[in-house]
């Protein structure tokens, strides 16, 4: 557009052209048919002349087309120039139209997808504008600046690239206990709003750094060291995002905090070892009583059973030897009302019972040696059968018999019915010999 407005006022600026800036087709007639074809640069000052030449052409008229040495005297040595004043408006009108243009096409800017471009007009927030091909005043009126928006930052605290590569002073925290532990950890964050982002702090970064540093130091400092170290990495990273993101939102820094992960927490290296001692020996501890605890487990529950099942015993045992001899008592008591209404017919019985009851389990055999019968016969299989009975019963009664839980023995009821027998039999004996 620019190159065909001055082909219309004759401008013919064109490196093309093997006869530009040799001077016009009149005043240079002549020397072109006398130059030869391989002749060197055109002069500079002809150059010159030349361009003077068009200029006065768009700016004004020469009406004798000549040289200034054929020009009117009236002139008054100017060579009969005359400008004309309309030419000149229309040519610096031209000018300005082709410089607001290009001023105005300098405000279109580009907005990249995940970015947020913010308009400021003389340095004060205006507008924010999408992604995409927009347009602002150009300047000085109105200046913008691209944020990314999208983009997941990271500030570290406590290291710098790895996490070798210790920063000592924003590390090293005091916890509740009045013990110094060293963290480091790392902080990830995106741009909620672009215009708080901007003009709201002056060194974002380093404000996002202290106040992870801040916040986390708070944290530890309301946290025992054993629940940082081991139990609570989880819970302490969490409290601490927690209290960033209302820091952060206070000062309207436009900082949205997505992620705190802890890179490693451990005592300071000067106490390493010492720390290292320290808990294997809260381990061996714990160990040990876990194991005493397991064996008082075991052994309580089995000692509580026996004194139970002892306990059982004698009280079975008790209540055994309370119903025997209340059984006897009873009987005793029948007895003694039968014998007193007939006592010779009651006492005969019990002779004749009791003799039956001793016989029946004894092993001895009684031979009437004043008899005249020669002929003896033993029952020697009864014999043994008999033995042999009384052996399995006593031994069975001796496997269910609880042991003696105090000093003195149970009674032998045995013993003291083979005392009443043997009472019984000298009483029948003797009233016998009174008969």
């Amino acid at each position: 557009m620019l190159v065909s407005l001055l082909k219309k006022f004759g401008l013919k600026f064109s490196l093309n052209d093997p006869r530009w800036g040799r001077g016009s087709d009149d005043n240079n007639k002549n020397q072109d048919n006398n130059k030869r074809p391989n002749d060197g640069p055109p002069d500079l000052d002809q150059l010159w002349r030349d361009f003077n030449q068009r200029l006065s052409n768009i700016f004004g008229n020469k009406k004798n087309g000549g040289g200034g040495n054929g020009g009117d005297s009236s002139g008054g040595g100017m060579g009969g120039f005359k400008p004309d004043m309309r030419g000149a408006g229309i040519g610096a009108a031209i000018i300005a139209a082709i410089v607001a243009f290009l001023w105005l096409v300098s405000g279109f800017f580009i907005v990249q997808e995940g970015q947020t471009g913010v308009v400021m007009t003389f340095g004060k927030y205006s507008h924010m504008t999408p992604a995409g091909f927009n347009w602002r005043w150009p300047t000085p009126i109105q200046s913008h600046e691209i944020v990314n928006v999208s983009q997941v930052r990271t500030v570290e605290v406590g290291y710098r690239g790895n996490v070798k590569n210790k920063q000592q002073q924003e590390s090293l925290m005091l916890t509740e206990d009045e013990n110094i532990i060293d963290i480091q950890f790392a902080v990830q964050y995106t741009l909620k709003n672009a215009s708080d982002w901007v003009f709201n702090n002056r060194e974002q970064e380093e404000m996002v750094k202290q106040v992870a540093e801040t916040a986390i130091r708070e944290v530890v400092g309301r946290s025992k060291m054993d629940f940082v170290l081991y139990e609570g990495r989880e819970k302490i990273a969490f409290d601490s995002s927690q209290l960033m993101q209302q820091i952060v939102d206070r000062y309207k820094s436009g900082v949205q905090i997505t992620n705190v992960t802890m890179q490693g927490v451990q005592p300071p290296e000067q106490v390493q070892a010492s720390f290292d001692d320290a808990v294997k020996a809260g381990q061996d501890r714990e160990r040990q009583k876990n194991e005493g605890q397991a064996y008082a487990n075991d052994v309580i529950p089995r000692a509580r059973g026996a004194a139970s099942r002892l306990m059982q015993e004698s009280e079975a045992y008790r209540s055994s030897v309370t119903a025997n001899a209340q059984g006897e008592a009873s009987r005793f008591k029948q007895i003694l009302v039968e014998y007193q209404k007939a006592p010779a017919v009651t006492r005969d019985r019990m002779y004749l019972e009791t003799m039956q009851k001793i016989f029946s389990s004894t092993t001895k055999v009684m031979v009437d040696s004043k008899g005249n019968n020669s002929l003896i016969y033993l029952p020697l299989d009864k014999l043994i059968s008999q033995t042999a009975a009384p052996a399995g019963a006593a031994a069975e009664v001796g496997a269910i018999r609880p042991p003696a839980t105090s000093s003195t023995a149970a009674p032998d009821t045995s013993a003291l019915e083979a005392q009443e027998s043997r009472a019984r039999e000298s009483r029948s004996s003797r009233d016998r010999e009174v008969r």
